[in-house]
Protein backbone atom coordinates (compact mmCIF):
# COMPACT_ATOMS: atom_id res chain seq x y z
CA UNK A 1 0.00 0.00 0.00
CA UNK A 2 1.30 3.47 -0.90
CA UNK A 3 2.09 6.09 1.67
CA UNK A 4 -0.88 8.31 2.44
CA UNK A 5 0.00 12.00 2.38
CA UNK A 6 -0.13 13.50 5.86
CA UNK A 7 -1.13 17.12 5.90
CA UNK A 8 -0.95 19.83 8.52
CA UNK A 9 -2.97 23.02 8.36
CA UNK A 10 -1.70 26.01 10.32
CA UNK A 11 -3.52 29.26 11.05
CA UNK A 12 -1.23 31.88 12.57
CA UNK A 13 -3.01 34.79 14.22
CA UNK A 14 -1.54 37.49 16.42
CA UNK A 15 -3.51 39.20 19.16
CA UNK A 16 -2.51 42.77 18.33
CA UNK A 17 -3.44 44.50 15.10
CA UNK A 18 -3.01 48.07 13.97
CA UNK A 19 -5.65 48.45 11.24
CA UNK A 20 -8.61 46.69 12.84
CA UNK A 21 -8.62 46.13 16.59
CA UNK A 22 -8.57 42.45 17.64
CA UNK A 23 -9.40 41.56 14.05
CA UNK A 24 -8.88 37.81 14.36
CA UNK A 25 -11.72 37.53 16.86
CA UNK A 26 -13.86 40.30 15.38
CA UNK A 27 -17.31 38.87 14.73
CA UNK A 28 -18.05 38.12 11.08
CA UNK A 29 -21.62 36.92 10.66
CA UNK A 30 -21.81 36.06 14.34
CA UNK A 31 -18.56 34.08 14.63
CA UNK A 32 -14.98 35.22 15.32
CA UNK A 33 -13.09 35.87 12.08
CA UNK A 34 -10.68 32.99 12.71
CA UNK A 35 -13.59 30.57 13.16
CA UNK A 36 -14.46 30.73 9.46
CA UNK A 37 -10.96 29.75 8.31
CA UNK A 38 -10.80 26.82 10.74
CA UNK A 39 -14.20 25.58 9.54
CA UNK A 40 -13.00 25.79 5.92
CA UNK A 41 -9.98 23.66 6.86
CA UNK A 42 -12.18 21.09 8.61
CA UNK A 43 -14.68 20.94 5.76
CA UNK A 44 -11.92 20.44 3.18
CA UNK A 45 -11.30 17.02 4.86
CA UNK A 46 -7.64 17.29 3.82
CA UNK A 47 -5.91 17.64 7.16
CA UNK A 48 -4.68 15.29 9.86
CA UNK A 49 -4.22 18.22 12.24
CA UNK A 50 -5.42 21.82 12.24
CA UNK A 51 -3.19 23.95 14.43
CA UNK A 52 -3.65 27.55 15.49
CA UNK A 53 -0.63 29.53 16.62
CA UNK A 54 -1.21 32.68 18.64
CA UNK A 55 0.15 34.83 21.44
CA UNK A 56 -3.46 35.54 22.51
CA UNK A 57 -5.48 33.31 24.82
CA UNK A 58 -8.70 34.77 23.43
CA UNK A 59 -7.74 33.69 19.92
CA UNK A 60 -6.71 30.23 21.13
CA UNK A 61 -10.05 29.88 22.95
CA UNK A 62 -11.92 30.86 19.77
CA UNK A 63 -9.80 28.37 17.81
CA UNK A 64 -10.63 25.54 20.21
CA UNK A 65 -14.34 26.38 19.97
CA UNK A 66 -14.14 26.29 16.15
CA UNK A 67 -12.60 22.83 16.15
CA UNK A 68 -8.83 23.34 15.89
CA UNK A 69 -7.03 20.18 17.00
CA UNK A 70 -3.80 21.84 18.27
CA UNK A 71 -3.30 25.14 20.06
CA UNK A 72 0.26 26.44 19.86
CA UNK A 73 1.37 29.35 22.04
CA UNK A 74 3.47 31.63 19.88
CA UNK A 75 6.58 33.12 21.52
CA UNK A 76 6.55 36.91 21.84
CA UNK A 77 9.56 37.32 19.54
CA UNK A 78 7.55 35.78 16.71
CA UNK A 79 4.49 37.93 17.31
CA UNK A 80 5.62 41.54 16.90
CA UNK A 81 4.28 43.91 14.26
CA UNK A 82 7.61 43.68 12.47
CA UNK A 83 7.76 39.86 12.47
CA UNK A 84 7.88 38.02 9.17
CA UNK A 85 5.15 35.41 9.21
CA UNK A 86 7.22 32.47 7.92
CA UNK A 87 9.16 31.82 11.18
CA UNK A 88 5.86 31.72 13.09
CA UNK A 89 4.44 29.24 10.57
CA UNK A 90 7.50 26.97 10.82
CA UNK A 91 7.52 27.24 14.63
CA UNK A 92 3.94 26.00 14.62
CA UNK A 93 4.85 23.04 12.39
CA UNK A 94 7.82 22.10 14.57
CA UNK A 95 5.65 22.20 17.70
CA UNK A 96 2.86 20.10 16.19
CA UNK A 97 5.32 17.42 15.08
CA UNK A 98 6.91 17.46 18.51
CA UNK A 99 3.56 17.17 20.30
CA UNK A 100 2.07 14.52 18.03
CA UNK A 101 5.15 12.51 17.03
CA UNK A 102 3.79 12.73 13.47
CA UNK A 103 5.77 13.56 10.33
CA UNK A 104 3.80 15.59 7.79
CA UNK A 105 4.34 15.66 4.02
CA UNK A 106 2.32 18.73 3.07
CA UNK A 107 2.03 21.95 5.06
CA UNK A 108 -0.75 24.43 4.40
CA UNK A 109 -1.10 27.84 6.00
CA UNK A 110 -4.45 29.60 5.77
CA UNK A 111 -4.52 33.28 6.60
CA UNK A 112 -7.34 34.09 9.01
CA UNK A 113 -7.61 37.66 7.72
CA UNK A 114 -8.37 36.45 4.17
CA UNK A 115 -11.57 34.39 4.63
CA UNK A 116 -12.78 34.99 1.05
CA UNK A 117 -11.89 31.52 -0.14
CA UNK A 118 -13.83 28.35 -0.74
CA UNK A 119 -13.02 24.75 0.08
CA UNK A 120 -12.39 24.22 -3.63
CA UNK A 121 -9.58 26.79 -3.54
CA UNK A 122 -7.87 25.01 -0.64
CA UNK A 123 -8.21 21.59 -2.26
CA UNK A 124 -7.01 22.73 -5.68
CA UNK A 125 -4.00 24.62 -4.29
CA UNK A 126 -2.96 21.47 -2.38
CA UNK A 127 -3.55 19.30 -5.45
CA UNK A 128 -1.35 21.62 -7.53
CA UNK A 129 1.53 21.01 -5.12
CA UNK A 130 1.03 17.28 -4.73
CA UNK A 131 0.45 16.46 -8.39
CA UNK A 132 3.79 17.58 -9.76
CA UNK A 133 7.36 18.69 -9.32
CA UNK A 134 6.38 21.71 -7.26
CA UNK A 135 8.13 23.05 -4.16
CA UNK A 136 5.37 25.33 -2.92
CA UNK A 137 2.21 27.12 -4.00
CA UNK A 138 0.79 30.49 -3.12
CA UNK A 139 -2.50 32.02 -4.15
CA UNK A 140 -3.10 35.09 -6.29
CA UNK A 141 -5.86 36.80 -8.20
CA UNK A 142 -5.68 38.87 -11.37
CA UNK A 143 -4.66 42.39 -10.47
CA UNK A 144 -7.22 45.13 -11.08
CA UNK A 145 -4.43 47.52 -12.00
CA UNK A 146 -1.56 46.79 -14.33
CA UNK A 147 1.89 48.42 -13.98
CA UNK A 148 2.27 48.44 -17.78
CA UNK A 149 -1.05 50.20 -18.29
CA UNK A 150 -2.68 51.98 -15.36
CA UNK A 151 -0.26 52.06 -12.41
CA UNK A 152 2.05 55.05 -12.09
CA UNK A 153 4.98 56.13 -9.96
CA UNK A 154 6.75 59.46 -9.64
CA UNK A 155 10.14 59.94 -11.29
CA UNK A 156 12.92 61.93 -9.60
CA UNK A 157 11.50 65.20 -10.89
CA UNK A 158 8.13 64.33 -9.37
CA UNK A 159 6.41 63.54 -12.68
CA UNK A 160 4.08 60.55 -12.95
CA UNK A 161 5.29 57.73 -15.19
CA UNK A 162 3.99 54.25 -15.85
CA UNK A 163 5.61 51.82 -13.38
CA UNK A 164 6.69 49.45 -16.16
CA UNK A 165 7.08 50.04 -19.86
CA UNK A 166 7.01 47.73 -22.83
CA UNK A 167 7.70 48.59 -26.45
CA UNK A 168 5.49 49.38 -28.28
CA UNK A 169 3.27 50.91 -25.57
CA UNK A 170 0.08 48.86 -25.17
CA UNK A 171 -3.15 50.42 -26.36
CA UNK A 172 -5.38 48.01 -24.44
CA UNK A 173 -4.92 46.39 -21.09
CA UNK A 174 -5.39 42.97 -22.74
CA UNK A 175 -2.13 43.54 -24.65
CA UNK A 176 -0.03 43.85 -21.48
CA UNK A 177 1.72 41.04 -19.59
CA UNK A 178 -0.62 39.50 -17.01
CA UNK A 179 0.06 40.59 -13.45
CA UNK A 180 -1.36 39.21 -10.23
CA UNK A 181 -2.11 40.32 -6.70
CA UNK A 182 -0.77 38.06 -3.96
CA UNK A 183 -3.98 37.61 -2.00
CA UNK A 184 -2.36 36.08 1.11
CA UNK A 185 -5.03 33.40 1.37
CA UNK A 186 -3.51 29.90 0.95
CA UNK A 187 0.15 28.84 1.13
CA UNK A 188 1.25 25.25 0.54
CA UNK A 189 4.72 23.69 0.98
CA UNK A 190 6.40 20.34 0.69
CA UNK A 191 8.19 19.21 3.82
CA UNK A 192 11.69 20.00 2.57
CA UNK A 193 10.99 23.61 1.62
CA UNK A 194 8.99 24.14 4.79
CA UNK A 195 11.74 23.09 7.17
CA UNK A 196 15.00 23.47 5.25
CA UNK A 197 14.21 26.75 3.50
CA UNK A 198 11.93 28.19 6.19
CA UNK A 199 8.62 28.21 4.27
CA UNK A 200 9.52 30.69 1.53
CA UNK A 201 6.86 32.30 -0.67
CA UNK A 202 9.16 32.26 -3.70
CA UNK A 203 11.43 29.25 -4.26
CA UNK A 204 12.83 27.37 -7.26
CA UNK A 205 9.72 25.43 -8.16
CA UNK A 206 6.98 27.73 -6.92
CA UNK A 207 3.61 27.72 -8.66
CA UNK A 208 0.72 30.14 -8.37
CA UNK A 209 -2.87 29.11 -7.87
CA UNK A 210 -5.18 31.74 -9.36
CA UNK A 211 -8.34 32.57 -7.40
CA UNK A 212 -11.26 34.82 -8.43
CA UNK A 213 -10.77 38.58 -8.33
CA UNK A 214 -13.01 39.09 -5.29
CA UNK A 215 -10.50 37.23 -3.10
CA UNK A 216 -8.14 40.23 -3.26
CA UNK A 217 -9.71 41.62 -0.10
CA UNK A 218 -8.02 40.79 3.15
CA UNK A 219 -8.70 42.51 6.40
CA UNK A 220 -6.48 45.55 6.96
CA UNK A 221 -9.05 48.30 7.44
CA UNK A 222 -12.65 48.92 8.43
CA UNK A 223 -13.48 49.31 4.74
CA UNK A 224 -12.06 45.84 4.04
CA UNK A 225 -14.19 44.43 6.85
CA UNK A 226 -17.33 45.98 5.33
CA UNK A 227 -16.51 44.46 1.93
CA UNK A 228 -15.73 41.02 3.38
CA UNK A 229 -18.91 41.06 5.46
CA UNK A 230 -20.97 41.77 2.33
CA UNK A 231 -19.23 39.23 0.09
CA UNK A 232 -18.67 36.37 2.55
CA UNK A 233 -22.16 34.80 2.48
CA UNK A 234 -22.24 35.05 -1.34
CA UNK A 235 -18.87 33.48 -2.16
CA UNK A 236 -20.34 30.49 -3.96
CA UNK A 237 -22.11 32.89 -6.38
CA UNK A 238 -18.83 34.54 -7.33
CA UNK A 239 -16.65 31.45 -7.30
CA UNK A 240 -16.91 30.35 -10.89
CA UNK A 241 -14.06 28.69 -12.75
CA UNK A 242 -11.78 31.41 -13.96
Amino acid sequence: MGHRMKRLCTVCARGGSKGVKNKNIRLLHGKPLIHHTIVQAIESTLFDEIAVSSDSNEILDAARAAGATRLIVRPAELASDASDKSPAIVHCGVEVERQTGERFDTFVDLDASAPLRTIRHIREAVALLESGDVSNVFTVCHSRRNPYFNMVELDRAGHPRLCKTVDPPPVRRQDTPAVYDMNASVYVWRRQEYFELGAPVLANKTRMYVMPEFTAFDLDSEFDFAVIEAVFPRMSEFDHDH
